[in-house]
């Protein structure tokens, strides 16, 4: 029996279609250029989000996604679809996967998946889709949400975050999941916040050691450790990180939360075989810059900073199996 909440839901799902028509082949010479980050919404969300997470329970995503600049500014927009195709024709990206968010209620995941599907149908020699999850559903509906996304083409897992989500990475059924993934070859990516990363609203702890434990128990399943995994191959866990060939890092948000000299740095840390082009799209990375979000300052940025092919879409090509 459908939940007042999900028939509040349902309608959002559908309106989408009526936009999902066929767009023009970026030229081969731009193929190459993967975003491995990226976040939509369907319609219904960008008339009141602030009301529509209130009445779906979705808390920490409107702390996150509805906060203003001191100017008054958004801190991310909340485009449609098109507006992201929009933005991969004019940076000369050919592909986009698109993320779920870590959302606290099961329902919400559903929700989203069955959306990413229809986006990936419509569109797929230009987006792929990872399966967001919460195992508050319980074991076999945890378990059957992630069958059922991989049935409808979704290629990963994520973006989960056990600590925002409020479950712990020793929950039972989230284990399940990254083991499931594992076997199924379904990359899964994990939101990190670096330790030392300055203070902002709804910022949530996320310790370094926890990823490199999960790492390790889980040796089969591919990791994405979003945000630079938090600088973790430049922390005190560094030499144990080196170990980790099971870890890529995407470089989601990048501008938001270092200074451009960060490719240096990080790229020979990290190392250029293990790290993903990624925005984080819809967030606008250069507030001073542009007034709606795109992406073609911040592969500038990334091609200035050292991202060669590999980063800017050849590892993800070989992590997705493309």
């Amino acid at each position: 029996m459908p939940t007042a909440a999900n028939r509040q839901m349902q309608p959002t799902i559908q309106a989408p279609q009526a936009r999902l028509v066929p767009r023009g082949r970026v030229p081969q010479k731009h193929r190459v250029i993967i975003d491995a980050h990226v976040h939509l919404y369907p319609t219904g969300v960008d008339l009141d989000p602030a009301g529509w997470s209130a009445a779906q329970g979705e808390r920490h995503w409107a702390v996150l996604c509805t906060r203003r600049r001191r100017d008054g500014r958004p801190v991310q927009t909340l485009p449609t679809l098109a507006q992201l195709l929009d933005a991969m024709d004019a940076a000369g990206v050919a592909r986009a996967v698109l993320l779920g968010w870590y959302w606290e209620k099961p329902d919400t995941c559903a929700w989203q998946n069955r959306f990413y599907a229809e986006c990936v149908r419509a569109h797929p020699d230009r987006l792929a889709a990872f399966a967001t999850l919460h195992p508050a559903a319980g074991r076999d509906a945890t378990l059957a949400e992630l069958r059922r996304a991989r049935e409808d083409g979704l290629i990963g897992v994520g973006e989960l975050s056990p600590h925002s989500q409020a479950y712990a990475v020793d929950d039972p059924v989230f284990r399940e999941v990254l083991s499931l993934a594992g076997d199924w070859r379904l990359p899964v990516n994990l939101h990190v916040t670096d330790p030392a990363s300055r203070p902002y609203v709804g910022r949530i702890e996320t310790p370094l050691a926890d990823f490199t434990r999960l790492a390790r128990e889980f040796s089969a399943t591919t990791f994405i450790l979003a945000h630079w995994g938090g600088l973790l191959p430049l922390s005190e866990l560094r030499a144990e990180a080196a170990t980790l060939c099971n870890v890529y890092y995407d470089t989601a948000a990048t501008p938001l939360l270092y200074d451009a000299g960060v490719w240096s740095r990080a790229l020979p840390a990290c190392g250029h075989d293990r790290v993903l082009f990624g925005s984080d799209f819809p967030l606008n990375l250069y507030p001073k810059w542009d007034e709606v979000p795109g992406l073609t300052r911040l592969l500038a940025e990334a091609q200035a900073g050292g991202a060669d092919a590999r980063v800017l879409g050849g590892n993800a090509a070989q992590v997705f199996g493309w």
